[in-house]
């Protein structure tokens, strides 16, 4: 079954959820569908030798493959779970009981960006994030795009005072020099991290950031493998990863970069996306992971919540982690109807002068 590029692989034991984070584009369902003829008949409890045969065996790997095998590698996890009676964090080795996130800051004006904010924290959010630009960014200079994003942070942290933690999100869309230039105005406002300031596409040109700026640097969400985050991590770019693990090859290679960035003590910061079936799974993970710093609070969404029996919930900042066992959700069949694929149109996103953007 999928939606939401979510899949339900099933033995005689049990029923196992994941899903698949590349949401952009339908060509994920095709990839399940093909690589199911491989799992089919398997026992899915050789989740690593699965994971290494259609890896090896698939010469032309990408992140729509890579986004297949993690739907299918969570939903093996499941099974596993499920089989012994146990959530998954029992067997990858728990190390907290709940999960911290932090909450965005929204708003079309700085009126209701102090507002959001101030809100947030009123909830329990201890973590927040804002995209510090306002509609129409890309039609304005870089000059107006430093002063607007000094003036959304700043707004912030005179609502919220200086014991919240806070973050931006670039969204990939300044050139090197811009990013330096928006960072060093914005280190007086004590940012916990500066997301993904330029695009995935050059991990020379972010260490020339991350060398220049004096705020950690987080991105990665757009990376679908443990061998571009052990780069990334080597360069010494990043204070944080943001490793989708619903695209980046689930939780067996979740676990992995995790590790990796352990060594380095690189901080995890995992980019979530999807359904509240990723949510159950994310946590699993997050769970056991030493190096866990935040993630998304992207569960409050009513609509989405009726697709599994027990969503996640959020109390005062914090994802509670269930002792359900398995990823702890179970896919919610026709509820999950509700919500066929739509495909996404291209629009682009343009400068004043007509040239793309981003």
């Amino acid at each position: 079954m999928l939606g939401f590029s979510c899949v339900s692989t099933q033995t005689k034991a049990s029923l196992g959820n994941g899903e698949a984070g590349l949401w952009a584009h339908g060509v994920v369902y095709k990839a399940i569908q093909e690589l199911s003829r491989y799992y089919l008949g398997k026992d899915p409890r050789l989740i690593e030798h699965h994971w290494q045969v259609i890896s090896r065996d698939t010469d032309f790997m990408g992140s729509v493959l890579s986004a297949a095998m993690t739907a299918i590698d969570i939903a093996l996890w499941d099974i596993l779970g499920k089989s012994i009676d146990l959530p998954v964090y029992q067997l990858l080795g728990k190390c907290r009981d709940r999960v911290r996130v932090f909450n965005n800051v929204v708003g079309t004006t700085l009126k209701q960006i102090a507002e959001s904010a101030s809100n947030s924290v009123k909830q329990g959010y201890t973590a927040l994030r804002v995209t510090p630009f306002f509609r129409d960014d890309t039609k304005q200079t870089p000059t107006k795009l430093v002063k607007t994003g000094v003036e959304i942070v700043k707004t912030i942290r005179e609502a919220v005072g200086d014991e919240v933690d806070l973050g931006v999100e670039i969204h990939r869309n300044l050139s090197p020099d811009v990013a330096i230039t928006l960072a060093r105005e914005l280190e007086p406002y004590r940012l916990l991290y500066y997301e993904n300031p330029i695009a995935p596409k050059s991990a020379e040109a972010l260490a020339y950031v991350a060398r220049r700026v004096r705020i950690p640097i987080a991105t990665g969400e757009r990376f679908y493998n443990v061998w571009q985050f052990n780069e990334l991590i080597q360069r010494r770019a990043v204070g944080m990863i943001r490793p989708d693990f619903s695209l980046a090859g689930g939780l067996t290679h979740g676990k992995k970069i995790a590790a990796i960035a352990e060594a380095s003590f690189i901080g995890v910061f995992p980019h979530l996306m999807g359904s509240p079936v990723n949510n159950a799974a994310f946590v699993q993970l997050d769970a056991t992971t030493p190096n866990y710093v935040l993630q998304e609070s992207n569960i409050t969404r009513p609509r989405l919540t009726e697709v599994v029996d027990t969503p996640i919930k959020i109390e005062r900042g914090y994802m509670i982690v269930t002792d359900r066992p398995g990823i702890g959700v179970e896919i919610n069949m026709d509820k999950l109807a509700r919500y066929p694929y739509k495909p996404r149109d291209i629009t682009g996103a343009f400068h004043e002068d007509g040239s793309v953007a981003h």
